[in-house]
Formats: C-alpha cells, sequence, structure tokens
C-alpha cells in the first residue's frame, strides 16, 4: 500500500510543476555588460565573433602532445595564449590551464563593462559563478608522473588546488577582487550554460549586484582522448581534413571534436547597468535545468529531460514558446544526440520548429565540455545584438531525422529578439538558457 501511494505521489509531480505560479513580474532583472572570450577561434570576444560568422573552424591536429599512435589526433586547441601577459610569472606554476584562460577572459569582461570593482561597487557584492567539466585535471595527471619519477619526495606541491574545479573561480575572484559569494557548477556539458542561469539568479535574489560567470574547459590531454575515443563519441575520420570532423545535424555525422576554451561575461543587476550608462549586450530571461535520470553516458531516447529543461526556461523567463525566433543547439553531432534535440525543439515548438533558425557553433569550435554553454551563450548574446546568425558548418549531406532550418554552412543577417540555448550533457545534465534584447 506504501509503495502504490508513493507512486501515486510521483505521478502527480509533473501536473504540480505545470501549475507553478507566474514569476513576480517586480524580480530583478539581469544583464549582461562585459564579455571576455578565449576560444579555437581567437583570444578575445570579436576574433571569436569574427570566426564563427566566417564560418570558420578551429580544430586542427593536437600540439599539447605527440598525438601519433592514437586514433583521434584532432581537437580545438586555443592557440597562441600567454598566460604572462595576464598573470604573474611565479603564479603561473601554481596554477591549472583552466584557471590561466579563466583569469584572462575574466579580465578581458571586466575591462569592456567598464567597472572599477572597490571603486564603482563594493567588492563584497561581486560574486563569481564559473562552470567546468573537468577542471584542472591535467595538473593531478601530470602531478603523478612527476611524483612517482621522485619516489613522492618531490613535485609540484600545488598540484592537488591547482586541479580542483573551483579554482578558476578562486583565482577569478582573486585577481578581480571579487569578495561576494563564489559558487562552481560542475555538470558536465551543461556546466558554463547552468553557470550563467545561476549567476543570473544570484543577482536576482540580491545577493550581489554584479557577477562574473561563465564556462572554462582546458584538458586536451592524453587520457580525455583515450577515453572519449573508447566511449565512441569522437570524430574519427577526418585526421587529415580537421576543419571537417564536427558535422552536426549531417547525415554523416561520426562524433565530436575535443575543445577547450573560456567564456566569462559580467552579469548586472539592469537598474544599475542603465543608471551607470553601461553598454548591454543582452538580458537573461529565464533558465530551465533538468535530469533525464537515464544513464550515465546516453540521452533518455525519448528526449524528455531536454523537453522539460526548454520548457522551464521558457516558463522561468515567462516567455511563450511563440516568440523564440532563434535556437543556438547543443548540436554534439554525435548520431543520436542530434536526432533526439531535433525530436525535442519539436515538441516544445511544434509546427513552428521549421520556421526558427537552429545552429549548431560546435561545428566550428568543437565540444568545450564546461565551457562550450558559455560560448554559445556568447555566439547568441552577439547574435541578438548584431542581427547575425552563425552558421552550422559541415551540413552538406541531409538527414531526414534532422530537418529543421539549420542555417548550413553560411551566415545569414536575421533580426532576433529572443533566443534559446541548450546544452546537455554527460550525466543526464540539461539546461536550457532564454536571453532576449533589452
Amino acid at each position: 500500500m506504501a509503495r502504490t501511494k508513493r507512486f501515486s505521489a510521483l505521478r502527480s509531480i509533473p501536473s504540480l510543476i505545470r501549475r507553478r505560479p507566474k514569476i513576480d513580474a517586480l524580480r530583478r532583472r539581469v544583464v549582461v555588460t562585459g564579455i571576455g572570450a578565449l576560444t579555437v577561434l581567437g583570444l578575445n570576444t570579436e576574433d571569436t565573433w569574427a570566426g564563427l560568422t566566417a564560418g570558420r573552424s578551429g580544430i586542427a591536429r593536437i600540439t599539447q602532445f605527440d598525438p601519433e599512435g592514437f586514433v583521434v589526433q584532432i581537437a580545438g586547441e586555443v592557440k597562441g595564449f600567454d598566460p604572462t601577459k595576464y598573470i604573474e610569472s611565479k603564479e603561473i606554476r601554481r596554477m591549472a590551464r583552466c584557471s590561466q584562460l579563466a583569469v584572462a577572459a575574466a579580465k578581458e569582461a571586466l575591462e569592456d563593462c567598464g567597472l572599477h570593482i572597490g571603486t564603482d561597487v563594493n567588492p563584497e557584492r561581486v560574486g563569481v559563478v564559473m562552470g567546468t567539466a573537468l577542471g584542472g585535471f591535467e595538473m593531478s595527471d601530470g602531478a603523478m608522473v612527476e611524483f612517482r619519477k621522485h619516489a613522492f619526495r618531490r613535485g609540484n606541491p600545488f598540484a592537488l588546488p591547482a586541479a580542483l574545479p573551483n579554482a578558476p573561480g578562486h583565482h577569478i575572484s582573486t585577481y578581480c577582487g571579487a569578495k561576494g559569494p563564489l559558487s562552481t557548477v560542475v555538470a558536465a556539458c551543461a556546466s558554463g550554460t547552468q553557470a550563467l542561469g545561476d549567476g543570473a539568479e544570484m543577482i536576482r535574489r540580491g545577493k550581489a549586484d554584479v557577477v562574473f560567470a561563465g564556462g572554462v574547459e582546458a584538458a586536451v590531454i592524453e587520457g580525455a582522448i583515450a577515453s572519449f575515443t573508447l566511449m565512441r563519441v569522437l570524430s574519427t575520420c577526418c585526421n587529415d581534413a580537421p576543419e571537417r570532423a564536427q558535422k552536426p545535424f549531417d547525415a554523416m555525422r561520426d562524433g565530436f571534436a575535443y575543445s577547450e576554451g573560456c567564456v566569462v561575461m559580467m552579469l548586472e543587476d539592469y537598474e544599475r547597468a542603465k543608471a551607470r550608462g553601461a553598454h548591454i549586450y543582452a538580458e537573461i530571461l529565464g533558465m530551465g535545468v533538468s535530469s533525464d535520470a537515464h544513464h550515465i553516458a546516453i540521452p533518455d531516447p525519448t528526449g524528455s529531460g531536454a523537453i522539460r529543461s526548454m520548457r522551464w526556461a521558457l516558463e522561468d523567463a515567462g516567455i511563450d514558446a511563440s516568440r523564440i525566433n532563434y535556437i543556438n543547439a547543443h548540436g554534439s553531432a554525435t548520431p543520436t544526440n542530434d536526432a533526439l534535440e531535433t525530436a525535442a525543439i519539436k515538441e516544445v515548438f511544434g509546427k513552428r520548429a521549421y520556421d526558427i533558425p537552429v545552429t549548431s557553433t560546435k561545428s566550428m569550435v568543437g565540444h568545450a565540455m564546461g565551457a562550450s554553454g558559455a560560448i554559445e551563450a556568447l555566439s547568441t548574446i552577439l547574435t541578438i545584438e548584431r542581427g547575425i546568425v552563425p552558421p552550422t558548418i559541415n551540413l552538406h549531406t541531409p538527414d531526414p531525422a534532422c530537418d529543421l532550418d539549420y542555417v548550413p554552412n553560411v551566415a545569414r543577417k536575421q533580426d532576433v529578439e529572443i533566443a534559446l540555448s541548450n546544452s546537455f550533457g554527460l550525466g543526464g545534465q540539461n539546461a536550457s538558457i532564454v536571453l532576449g534584447r533589452v
């Protein structure tokens, strides 16, 4: 009897969710006033955007280790990054590459937004929310080799703290003087998107006035490439033509190109940003997060988790689905995921799904795991601001299961007022965010 009552209660949960109260019209609005980026397309926001709109691939042969003998020898790497331009030399050895990228991106975002922490805003009202999947994994991996070499008597004493997932957020806080709430989101490929939503919620709840938020990943290392290859999620067909490896929604897609990168955004209370005359890129309207509760590596074949995250993001934003006029898809280029995401979009938007441009930024930058959602949010925000939809490149062979408007191969001029960005990750973690013009 007890079991029957329990399952009956569980079955009633969806109906309870649908009857959630409407969003308080007086809640604080949150806007993006600064952006910093280091990606496989460039070492700043403008170079990254130029690469996206040009339909340029940043995937190439791996240089951070010798990939000879590996089945997959390509990845997306941030090229030409010099940490000494952003960080004191003595500190670099104590930091994982992901933390170095995070500090560099945060400094660009802070300069872009024009705020001076300590003068224009109380440091205790400045928060940090960063997302990552692997953190400084390469530090612990490399440290173990060094420890064994010296019989565990010598090595980098900072290897362990540098490898912690919260290290990027810590270093942003320290270098930029942000003394407010500090949080780290570890949600696989959904980390960057969820971090942006959580940062916005921090401001809405009055815990901070300004928040550094974004995602970072920098673990192009042997173990990651080998593991993902054995999972059969990486593209294996294009070692000799890496720019063609990532083929979202194409019938010939065979997996993603592993990648790295970082995007950090300055989120700010709208009234504050307006009063100081800040440049406002876009508004964060709402976010939805869900779990597949299905499998660590295989998405729920019904797509219900993706459907819930999109619907809950729209509900959180107080936006009807009919108002969305662009979708930046997760678009990982794996055979199963792209078809499931297409079906989920159709379920949420009905027949109108065919009228909405849907693109995959990953076709150009690869899959940067915990950073991917933040990179895709950058692309979506600049699409809203500048009226250009980046293309889905390498889309040449139509797949009957993927039959939406994916803006193939060439960017498109189009007015976009409100957009949705999706991130679906390992562990069945789903996050969708709604962004709009102010």
